[in-house]
């Protein structure tokens, strides 16, 4: 092979003398270049490891953004996660779970909130240890990463972090960045830690007033944020509804829609079974019973002629509405919604 010819230095001259050439024996500085370059063929030759899960099929290691509109349920569902990863067994009803250590940093909560919440969560069971709870944290940007970072290093078997809400770490732009980087900047910190602990980091959020029928669209503020995540879920419940909706898709999880059932009385979230199209509420439903609600004791044919919908669907709807206990029957072939139940307050200040 051919080598590379010396390299050479110029040494400054003396008086009236020329400059010297001579060899340069300093070291040579290693040139710029891509910190990993992999060829085609060595690449599909390489094992890798499966991404670890918290949850499997819905929270894997990297950065989730879990959003939802106020009071729909996240904070349940995100408490109730760290619970049920915490002690191990099974989470949202179904989903066997390797027990691990878990943070959950409870910015807009107290610990008598917290307390109180977890009782209900826990229903008569012991609390894991496991689960760690802190109610204060500093922008992720001001040290809050480093104090992240120490509790992972401290617990190298951590499952999972929970930052409820990420609002209150994410910290100040810098002046002149746009939005987008902005937001794209701000999980990348985050994801920063996730990757390399190899844990599930989940960043709770909200979404938009407006609705779209592309939910990763309805996360509050601009793509940057879903871009940065490796997986976005969005919790969708309709209001004054137990079940809801979560839609899920990532870079290691697989696109979804499960359905979801609320127990008021615990405040518990768990998948229904079934795919999330046979609890969906069609239109017809939902037409009818927000009708009904504004215009109590009406028939069918009042229903279809004010709302435009078919009157033989309304006349067969009604029907399956109220066995199903959304409607109630009334004198004369009226529809009503049920009367509330007398301790509906109570439970209905579950939803947070």
């Amino acid at each position: 092979m051919t080598q590379p010819p010396p390299r050479l230095r110029v040494v400054p001259p003396g008086d009236a003398e020329p400059p010297i050439v001579e060899p340069d024996d300093t070291p040579e500085q290693p040139r710029p270049g891509f910190h990993s370059l992999w060829t085609a063929d060595r690449l599909m030759e390489a094992t890798f490891p499966e991404p670890k899960w918290a949850v499997p099929g819905i929270l894997a290691e990297g950065v989730t953004v879990l959003a939802g509109p106020p009071k729909v349920g996240k904070s349940w569902l995100s408490l109730g996660l760290g619970l049920q990863v915490a002690a191990g067994g099974t989470a949202l009803g179904t989903i066997a779970v390797n027990a691990g250590p878990v943070l959950y940093l409870a910015l807009e909560d107290t610990p008598r909130r917290l307390q109180s919440r977890m009782g209900h969560l826990l229903a008569g069971r012991k609390a894991p240890a496991a689960l760690h709870l802190e109610t204060t944290c500093p922008p992720l940007n001001q040290g809050g990463d480093h104090l992240i970072a120490g509790w992972l290093t401290e617990h190298p078997d951590a499952r999972m972090v929970v930052i409820d809400v990420f609002a209150k770490v994410r910290g100040q732009a810098a002046p002149g960045v746009s939005a987008y980087d902005a937001d794209y900047a701000a999980v990348g910190r985050p994801k920063k830690i996730a990757d390399h602990f190899g844990v599930a980091i989940v960043l709770v959020h909200h979404v938009r007033k407006q609705a779209s029928d592309d939910f990763l669209a309805e996360v509050s503020g601009t793509n940057g944020l879903a871009g940065a995540a490796d997986t976005t879920i969005v919790l969708k419940r309709a209001r004054g509804k137990a079940d809801g909706f979560l839609h899920v898709t990532g870079r290691d999880v697989d696109e979804a829609e499960h359905a979801m059932q609320f127990d008021k009385d615990t405040g518990n979230w768990a998948l229904l079974p079934g795919p999330a199209s046979e609890h969906a509420v069609s239109d017809t439903r939902s037409t009818v019973i927000a009708y009904v609600r504004d215009n109590p004791y009406s028939t069918p044919k009042q229903i279809a002629e004010a709302t435009g919908l078919a009157y033989e669907t309304v006349k067969r709807a009604c029907p399956r509405i109220a066995d199903s206990g959304d409607l109630r029957r009334g004198a004369g072939g009226t529809y009503a919604l049920p009367l509330a139940a007398p301790d509906q307050g109570d439970s209905a200040e579950l939803i947070t």
